[in-house]
């Protein structure tokens, strides 16, 4: 039996961004040095967003760079033999700045490892954050989000589904049990 459970609507998605947005500038003590990156997918649309938010606070433009990374995972033989891999875009230095993570949902912490394996390549921030807009649980390693903005318990069996309207035309979190 499939069933499906609306969580957040587009006005709660937008609620829960710009709660994290003031944390992020509220943690920092402002934006001086601090840089977003969105994890590929939705995690760009997202760090763009929060870039946008923390615009209206702080009247400050933050860089926004974005990352695949799908040749950093460590199921990638498990995903697909020929992996497709798309640009990451990061036209700033992360040399001594705050860069923030930002993903959709947060579950076994894998791709967070992978984000942070990426933006070291890149250089050496001074710190590196996460947000999450979801944190389902579950994570298999000792990365968390420092911020988030719903934390959703969920079995094993539930698939917590995030859409944004630049990918997918509506913004809402649901779950979904097969």
């Amino acid at each position: 039996m499939e069933y499906k459970v609306g969580i957040m609507n587009e006005a709660d998605v937008d609620r829960a961004l710009m709660r994290i947005s003031h944390q992020i500038v509220e943690r920092n003590h402002g934006t001086d040095n601090l840089c977003l990156i969105g994890i590929k997918t939705r995690g760009i649309p997202l760090a763009h967003r929060i870039a946008g938010n923390i615009k209206k606070i702080e009247n400050t433009k933050i860089e926004v760079g974005e990352i695949d990374i799908t040749l950093y995972r460590d199921d990638l033989s498990l995903i697909n033999t020929e992996p497709i891999v798309n640009r990451s875009a990061v036209d700033f230095s992360v040399v001594g700045k705050t860069v923030i993570l930002v993903d959709d949902v947060i579950f076994t912490s894998r791709t967070a490892r992978a984000a942070l394996e990426a933006v070291m390549k890149l250089g050496r921030p001074a710190k590196v954050e996460l947000a999450v807009l979801i944190d389902r649980g579950h994570s298999e390693l000792p990365i968390k989000a420092t911020y988030v903005g719903k934390n959703i318990p969920t079995s094993l069996s539930e698939v917590v589904v995030v859409k944004v309207t630049e990918h997918d035309g509506e913004t809402s979190v649901s779950i979904y049990n097969k």
